[in-house]
């Protein structure tokens, strides 16, 4: 496919971003009488876009105009305050007239517009709940938005109609031998599977799963005003509507009473359980007709495809912290004799993740409960023995769940705010404490020089720093562990060393946890790594009792060590971990908070920021409208001026600017100024070795490939120095990822001055048709050539040089290790035949070769896995 000076290759054309071979089998529940399923892949899950005819011309209604509405969203989105809004509107009604319409005159008029567009839909209402603690009543209030009426709201949407799935599939994908089940969506985990074979035996009987997070949050930044919201997604939705923050997305159903921190009475156990009377009390009315629904089952007839269905509503996932779970599931916490919300591991045992225990179950909850109730001392002791409290669940009255089903796996509070982030990473920086400031400073100096990569945050140092944000705790387990590989050897700390054993084991299974489709295989590969997991961390607590070093952890016995024992079971029962993560959950509270601090006056604060929070909900259905009716317009050929369907605007990513060039899968950008062989010679090669003897090297490519790939080369084609080629700075490459076998997208750079700072990526390419290896750009371009018309080539630099044996580091930290071949020595690759971007990172102990970082996504660490 490419050259060195003379040599020539043969090259496979780029990858295909589809398989027609490949074929999915989907096999519906039993009750829904649907056949088995067999699909290509460009069938399977393949939907058109379509939008609904407008019912009438201003879906922007209650607000006069679109301009109006238009305005009331930024100012939401904004949390503009009444002098904000008032002064933007003063300013627009000046500058403005006659283009925007805007009508709205004040702060007033703007509430009253958002009240009335709020009208449709079900409002919060304000309720007491009693609970006696010390012979004494005490109110707390609770708000609550009925989840079924929110359920219906969505029910009867006419966008969201043709998305819901109701019947359980198992869903097979043909891996060349046979077909091995995979799992995704919710509906095609086994809990679904099971919840539909238990419903009563009435035609058209389905599940309406819920997805329920709870999480207190301090509303000020001094912590002294706490809220405590509700957020309720819908289950049969797909997971790209159903953590977005669209209509669809996540909704505030309640806000739960806070009880008071009360320094005499906190630690007591009547205190503890008063806490956890008023939460499940509160939670009992903010279900409301969910529990009798979910028992008798509810008529609906879909607008969509007019079919009645008889929906019971079931609880199927619990998305929450360790603390929140507690609550839930109504455990003593990390100090009880079972601390594990879903399995009955003793306290001490918590380490080990190699045993198996008993699972929890809602009858055992509720025969102790029982006991205590008829015999109180004899209760006591059968409720510690289970680690629970003497309180009625409010999950118990949901028909058709179970609560220690729903308890799902958090990755984001389990493990990179938890296990990494306050453990892990907690003995790191002391043992590089120990180790002194050269070993900090070498750190430091490698993660600031980390590579640039898209989702991925860069830091400038890590050692000192706090980190509250959970993404980027899981960001810096990537970046250090790299970094720690030169520093933490086995002579230099052998407790640092094993540490990084359990570091490389923990982003194994952080990663394979994360993949957003599993199969048996992957399944099976986190049950493996599991084990890896348990051992590697037995060695480094032997390892830190036999040298006495003092500020490392050697106790492991605390929940965030294991439970991950249950992912596994989470992932065949309810899909994949994004199904119940609390990343979109957490990332509602971030406008509450604004809420408060800016549209609140401190006093009636849960009435104030719920009706911000409405106002929202109204805005996001209105916006909703407003889109379908301009894009039903446009599919029309109504208002499609400047509309260019199926091209690219033109914009390039992160500031850059410029046409795009589109070729096959990958898209040209940020075009420089033509410049000759001669200009390009005389200014690069003093200080790259690349570019000496440019122009002949191009030359030997063009007549020795171009055949090769289909052009007709009749006579020698020699290059002037005053040929002209145009050099690209940005290169977008669509490929299809091993991961969920979607077309995914990377954004390549190949700049001197990106930001300031040199910027030339990594890439995948298909060397041959067998082989595939990894490349650094040096220069992006098209030209063209008499006689044969514009090609557009890569001129990379091959990291293909051969490495002398196994280095033993590679092997312990199953590190992928490439070399690259003398800056002296490029070739040249058509555009076409990268297959996707990478990160490679050096190693100090040997030059000109670096790390492959597997972990960057998922589909880079499949691949990886796969790697000879």
């Amino acid at each position: 496919m490419g050259t060195r000076s003379s040599t020539t290759t043969r090259f496979q054309s780029g990858p295909p971003l589809s398989q027609q071979s490949t074929e999915f089998k989907t096999e519906f529940h039993p009750r829904s009488k649907r056949p088995p399923l067999l699909q290509s892949f460009d069938e399977f899950r393949n939907s058109s876009t379509t939008f609904i005819p407008p019912t009438d011309d201003t879906p922007y209604r209650p607000f006069r105009s679109a301009g109006d509405f238009e305005f009331m969203e930024i100012a939401l989105e904004a949390s503009l305050n009444q002098k904000q809004v008032d002064a933007l509107l003063y300013l627009i009604g000046r500058v403005a007239k006659g283009l925007a319409r805007v009508t709205l005159k004040n702060d007033a008029e703007l509430r009253k517009a958002c009240d009335a567009a709020a009208a449709e839909l079900t409002p919060f209402s304000r309720h007491e709940v009693t609970a006696v603690y010390k012979k004494e009543s005490r109110i707390f209030e609770v708000h609550t938005r009925p989840v079924w009426e929110w359920a219906l709201d969505i029910l009867d949407n006419d966008f969201l109609a043709p998305h819901f799935v109701w019947d359980a599939q198992r869903l097979f994908k043909y891996d060349g031998r046979g077909f091995e089940r995979f799992y995704d969506e919710p509906w095609t985990g086994d809990s679904w599977w099971d919840i539909q074979s238990s419903l009563p035996d009435v035609p058209n009987a389905v599940p309406f799963g819920l997805i329920v997070y709870a999480d207190k949050t301090k509303l000020s930044s001094f912590g002294t005003a706490k809220g405590y919201p509700v957020v309720v997604r819908c289950a049969n939705l797909p997971v790209d509507i159903r953590n977005s923050h669209a209509i669809g997305g996540g909704c505030v159903v309640g806000w739960l009473p806070v009880v008071p921190e009360d320094a005499e009475e906190e630690g007591k156990l009547g205190y503890t359980t008063l806490k956890r009377t008023v939460w499940h009390e509160s939670f009992s009315r903010l279900l409301g007709d969910i529990k009798q629904y979910s028992k008798t089952g509810y008529v609906h007839t879909s607008r969509h495809d007019q079919v009645t269905r008889w929906l019971f509503p079931v609880l199927l996932i619990l998305s929450a912290d360790y603390e929140e779970q507690c609550m839930m599931s109504l455990i003593r916490g990390r100090t009880g004799k079972c601390p594990c919300p879903v399995c009955l591991v003793p306290l001490e045992e918590l380490h080990d993740i190699s045993r198996t225990y008993p699972m929890r179950s809602v009858e055992q909850a509720q025969r102790a409960l029982r006991i205590y109730r008829h015999n109180r001392s004899e209760g006591e002791k059968a409720l510690k023995a289970l680690g629970l409290r003497p309180v009625d669940n409010v999950f118990w009255l949901v028909c058709h769940s179970d609560l220690y089903r729903a308890l799902s796996f958090d990755r984001l509070h389990f493990l990179h705010g938890g296990l990494w982030g306050k453990h892990i990473l907690r003995d790191v920086l002391r043992i590089l404490n120990i180790l002194g400031r050269s070993a900090e400073t070498e750190v430091e100096n490698y993660v600031a020089n980390f590579p640039r990569w898209r989702f991925l945050t860069h830091f400038k140092n890590v050692i000192n720093v706090t980190f509250s944000d959970g993404n980027k705790m899981r960001d810096v387990a990537k970046v250090i562990f790299y970094a720690l590989l030169n520093v933490f050897t086995k002579t230099a700390t052998p407790e640092g060393y094993c540490l990084l054993r359990v570091l490389a084991s923990y982003l194994q299974l952080d990663t394979l946890i994360g993949l957003d489709v599993h199969t048996e295989r992957t399944i099976g590969m986190i049950n493996t790594e599991l084990l890896e997991f348990d051992n590697a961390l037995k060695d480094y607590v032997e390892c830190v009792n036999k040298s006495g070093l003092e500020g490392l952890r050697v106790d492991w016995d605390f929940p965030k060590v294991h439970l991950w024992k249950h992912v596994s079971r989470d992932i065949r029962m309810k899909g994949a971990t994004r199904n119940y993560s609390t990343r979109p959950n957490e990332s509602m509270h971030g406008p509450i908070k604004e809420a408060y601090e800016r549209r609140s006056n401190g006093r009636n604060v849960a009435t104030q920021i719920l009706r911000v929070d409405e106002h929202k909900l109204a805005a996001k259905l209105l916006r909703m409208r407003v889109d379908n009716h301009k894009n039903w317009n446009q599919m029309q050929g109504e208002d499609s001026a400047g509309s260019e369907s199926g091209r690219d605007t033109g914009c390039c990513e992160d500031g850059q600017s410029g046409s795009f060039t589109a070729l096959d899968h990958v898209y040209l950008g940020s075009v420089c100024k033509p410049s000759t062989m001669q200009d390009i010679e005389a200014s690069r090669s003093v200080t790259d070795p690349a570019f000496v003897g440019f122009r002949k090297k191009l030359s030997s490519f063009c007549n020795e490939c171009l055949p090769q790939y289909g052009y007709q080369v009749n006579k020698w084609i020699v290059f002037p120095a005053s040929f002209e080629i145009r050099e690209y700075r940005y290169l977008k490459v669509n490929y299809e990822s091993l991961a969920d076998w979607k077309v995914t997208t990377d954004h390549l750079r190949c700049s001197p001055s990106f930001y300031g700072q040199p910027r030339y990526d990594c890439a995948l390419i298909q060397l041959t048709e067998s082989e595939t290896v990894f490349v650094r750009l040096i220069s992006i371009f098209t030209c063209d050539i008499p006689d044969i018309g514009s090609i557009s080539l890569a001129f990379v630099q091959p990291l293909t040089a051969k490495i002398g044996g196994i280095r033993r580091i590679d092997v312990n930290f199953r590190l992928t290790r490439v070399k690259a071949v003398p800056r002296s020595n490029p070739i040249f690759i058509p555009i076409q035949s990268i297959i996707r971007g990478a990160v490679v990172v050096p190693d100090p102990s040997h030059s000109s070769e670096f790390w492959v970082v597997n972990h960057i996504d998922a589909d880079m660490f499949l691949r990886m896995e796969a790697w000879e």
